[in-house]
């Protein structure tokens, strides 16, 4: 019976890793796209190709004045805009991309899109 119960407890030890290792994929792409006057944007991730990644986020931000602001390889990446300025990075979690985006920004920035490969 204790057998079980340490396999039963070993797998749930070795699931949660197993899931860290495919989310972190960093063979994939992502993008952010921006147009500041209509302050529309567009993401896209897990995109085989940079190309695909920008493509993606410009179809998303859906107007002719949308430009790629940001592209990155695995991880996340934020959007910070606020009245004097526009931030976009890259972090190795939304929360760290977040994090650099509003301090690069300024002050009353905000985050307004983020976008993570899985």
């Amino acid at each position: 019976m204790r057998r079980g119960c340490l396999l039963v407890l070993l797998g749930l030890v070795v699931l949660p890793a197993e899931a860290v290792k495919q989310s972190a994929n960093t063979g994939r792409y992502g993008a952010i796209a921006y147009e500041q006057e209509s302050r529309s944007w567009g993401v896209s991730y897990d995109k085989k190709q940079a190309r695909d990644a920008s493509l993606e986020a410009l179809k998303q931000c859906g107007r002719k004045q949308c430009v790629v602001v940001h592209k990155f390889r695995g991880g996340c990446a934020a959007l910070a805009e606020g009245p004097k300025a526009t931030a976009a990075i890259s972090g190795a979690t939304r929360d760290e991309a977040e994090t650099k985006a509003l301090k690069r920004c300024g002050a009353d920035c905000a985050v307004i899109a983020w976008a993570c490969t899985r």
